[in-house]
């Protein structure tokens, strides 16, 4: 569960919020899109990148489909469709229209593979000027584990950490990834900056996410949360 003693945004109407990262990024995103709708608000969910297709009715192609699930209290997603069941950005215009209607917006501006954290790519992540707030997602699964069993993008993390693919990830190296404007903080210029510390379901998991939060605060001056999602809550 999440809320908005955690993310106090999500108590104010008219942000555009972008989920960079691995680790969760799409439960993340949902979860947040379903608290805001829950409140009657208009919510609008999309992709820069890719995102997978939702299988619950939620996916919307028109405008009408749009007022139709805002109408009976539901957040819409919108995309066009892309290989694998998965949804790539919709034309820029029709995006900028409907988000335009929209009281929030929730973007997935960046892919990882399903691994748990991630270096950006050249072209990563895809911010649009309309978002004003930037969440960097990271699993704490990763923590404990070689770079090349738990990072996507290996080659751009060994660079940006200055240490090899055996090297295991620690707090202050998490904490370094996700801080960097090399790594999750690219591009996010003077926009709100959040890292999400995803996966905090076991003592040892908290206690570690604990103590990147701590490095990120005081080495990095980065807020963060810890979060958490049940089997059935995951995207």
């Amino acid at each position: 569960m999440i809320g908005e003693q955690q993310f106090p945004f999500l108590a104010e109407k008219g942000h555009v919020v972008s989920l960079v990262g691995g680790g969760g990024k799409t439960t993340l995103l949902y979860a947040m899109a379903s608290h805001c709708a829950q409140k009657g608000w208009r919510v609008l969910v999309s992709t820069t990148t890719h995102i997978l297709r939702p299988e619950n009715g939620l996916w919307a192609k028109t405008d009408a489909e749009i007022q139709e699930l805002w109408a009976r209290g539901s957040y819409a997603v919108v995309g066009s469709p892309a290989p694998k069941g998965k949804l790539t950005a919709p034309p820029e215009a029709d995006l900028a229209h409907w988000m335009a209607q929209a009281d929030a917006v929730f973007l997935e501006a960046d892919g990882a593979k399903h691994f748990p954290c991630k270096a950006p790519a050249e072209q990563e992540p895809v911010l649009l000027p309309q978002s004003d707030i930037v969440l960097a997602v990271a699993g704490l699964s990763a923590l404990g584990h070689p770079l090349k069993e738990c990072c996507f993008r290996l080659e751009q993390a060994c660079m940006l950490l200055g240490v090899s693919p055996e090297a295991c990830l620690t707090p202050e190296l998490l904490a370094q990834l996700l801080a960097s404007e090399q790594g999750s903080r690219k591009r996010v210029g003077s926009r709100a900056f959040y890292a999400v510390l995803n996966q905090a379901d076991t003592p040892q998991r908290q206690l570690l996410g604990k103590q990147t939060l701590c490095v990120l605060q005081e080495r990095y001056r980065v807020n963060g949360v810890l979060t958490q999602f049940e089997e059935g809550e995951r995207a």
